[in-house]
């Protein structure tokens, strides 16, 4: 996954989206690391929830998503 950080630093996370993410904003996720914990949440909704899951469920999610791109 290719990686630029957000702007938006929130709960003393820093937030990361794919850099493949438009300037338009469109549809992305962040994602930050922390205390054994990946937090994902909506780029639009930055002060909404995020959903936690560990780093092992995380690498796989990402691999599936390398290995299912078109």
């Amino acid at each position: 996954m290719n990686n630029t950080e957000s702007a938006t630093v929130a709960s003393g996370l820093s937030w990361f989206k794919s850099s493949y993410s438009g300037a338009e904003g469109g549809q992305c996720v962040e994602v930050a690391t922390g205390s054994g914990v990946v937090h994902i949440r909506d780029s639009k909704a930055t002060h909404g929830p995020d959903i936690r899951v560990s780093p092992k469920a995380w690498a796989g999610f990402v691999g599936q998503a390398r290995h299912s791109r078109p």
